[in-house]
C-alpha cells in the first residue's frame, strides 16, 4: 500500500531522512512518517508511492482525491469550536463523494464505534481531551478511508486516556484498517506491541 524509495529530505541543514526504503502491507499498523504521504513535503529525492502510485508525480488538483482515501487523527483535534459532535464529523464528507443521504447513517455508526453516540449534539467546550481525540477518530473513519494515518493521537492525553484510545486504534485495525501512526511514546510503542520504524539522525535504526 505505502512504499518508501531510497527517500531522502532535508529542511536546510537537517537531515529528516536518509535514503530511507521501506514497506507497508494491507491491514498493518506501523510506527511512521506521515507529511511526505500526506503530500505536506516532498521528497529531496527517492519515492513515496501510494497504492502504486508515485506521490511526487500528481497534479495540484488530485492531492484533494488523494486524501480522500486517508483518514487523519490530529495530535491538537482539530475539531471546529461552533459546531457539535456530529456536525464536526460531518465535515468529513462534506469534502468527500458520499452522497448526502448517507451522511446521518455513516456519522452514527462511527460515532458509536468511538463510544460518542450519546455526545452527538454536545459541542467541543463540553468534552474531556479524550472525547474530543474520539470526535477526531471518527471523522477519520467516517469517509471509510484505504488508510488511516495518526499524528501523535496520544500527545495531549493522560496515559489511562491515551490507552483508550490506542484501543479503539486496535479495534479499527483488527477490522482491516491499515494504520500509520506517528509518535515519540516509548511506553505507548512497547504497549502496543506492533512493528516500529524508528528513525535516528534521518537514518532508519529498527523496522
Amino acid at each position: 500500500m505505502i512504499s518508501f524509495q531510497n527517500v531522502t529530505k532535508n529542511f536546510g541543514s537537517i537531515n529528516a531522512l536518509e535514503d530511507i526504503t521501506f514497506e507497508v502491507k494491507d491491514g498493518e499498523f506501523v510506527f511512521s512518517i506521515l507529511k511526505l504521504i500526506l503530500h505536506e513535503i516532498l521528497a529531496d529525492s527517492g519515492k513515496v508511492l501510494f497504492d502504486d502510485v508515485d506521490l511526487s508525480e500528481l497534479s495540484v488538483k488530485d492531492i484533494p482525491r488523494l486524501r480522500q482515501q486517508m483518514g487523519i487523527v490530529f495530535q491538537d483535534f482539530k475539531v471546529l469550536p461552533e459546531r457539535t459532535v456530529s456536525e464536526n464529523v460531518e465535515v468529513a464528507l462534506a469534502v468527500s463523494d458520499v452522497p448526502p443521504d448517507e451522511w446521518d447513517k455513516r456519522v452514527n455508526h462511527v460515532l458509536k464505534l468511538v463510544g460518542l453516540d450519546k455526545r452527538a449534539n454536545l459541542f467541543p467546550n463540553q468534552l474531556s481531551g479524550g472525547e474530543l481525540q474520539r470526535v477526531s477518530l471518527a471523522r477519520a473513519l467516517v469517509i471509510n478511508p484505504k488508510i488511516i494515518l495518526a499524528d501523535e493521537p496520544t500527545g495531549n492525553l493522560d496515559w489511562k486516556t491515551a490507552g483508550g484510545i490506542m484501543e479503539l486504534l486496535e479495534k479499527v485495525n483488527k477490522e482491516g484498517k491499515t494504520i500509520i501512526m506517528a509518535t515519540h511514546h516509548e511506553g505507548i510503542i512497547k504497549h502496543a506491541k506492533h512493528r516500529t520504524i524508528k528513525l535516528d539522525d534521518g537514518k532508519i535504526i529498527k523496522t
